[in-house]
């Protein structure tokens, strides 16, 4: 099977089936689980990060931010949310909606949004990709605080070879296959 890098995102989030093969996460097989039940293990376990943001229009920033736990029925804690706002410099931008923010800003709601369960993965599919250098590096530092502070593994899908180097792993694919596999 040959496949893309945004598309082998999506198999370890859980997002797309594979047509064969497995993805254990864990040592479990997560497509063994239920349609059900993998959305509980995407919700509670994996944090996705797009390129585009995919934020909720019609929510503001902390709805945006709380929505998985929301879905997940969890009561939200005020002093988790104050963090996670207050590390993504969104403190003055709550009660704005998505078209009231800045690219930056948007991406930093949806690492926030991505981050408020404390998953233990971050999936991330060209974060920076619509970001000038500035807002980028800001991105970065923030997943790399993920990392550390909150000991996430992130796992991001990139094509910009400075954020590349800056990562411990860098496994590169071309058509399909992985072609190197550097610690650095």
């Amino acid at each position: 099977m040959v496949l893309g890098k945004s598309t082998l995102l999506h198999l370890i989030g859980g997002v797309d089936r594979p047509t064969s093969g497995k993805v254990y996460i864990d040592g479990k097989d997560i497509y063994k689980l239920n349609d059900d039940n993998l959305a509980i293990f995407r919700r509670r376990q994996i944090g996705l990060i797009y390129q585009f943001y995919n934020l909720i229009p019609i929510l503001n920033v902390e709805e945006n931010i709380t929505l998985p736990c929301q879905l997940d029925g969890k009561v939200i804690e005020k002093e988790r949310l104050d963090e996670v706002i207050d590390t993504l410099n969104l403190s003055r931008r709550r009660k704005n909606l998505p078209n009231e923010l800045s690219g930056g800003q948007q991406q930093r709601v949806s690492i926030g949004r991505a981050i408020i369960n404390n998953p233990a993965i971050m999936l991330a599919d060209e974060p920076t990709g619509n970001l000038d250098s500035k807002a980028s590096e800001e991105i970065i530092s923030l997943l790399r605080l993920s990392n550390k502070k909150y000991n996430q593994t992130v796992i991001i899908i990139t094509h910009d070879e400075k954020i590349a180097l800056e990562a411990d792993r860098v496994i590169t694919i071309d058509d399909g296959k992985i072609i190197k596999d550097e610690r650095n």
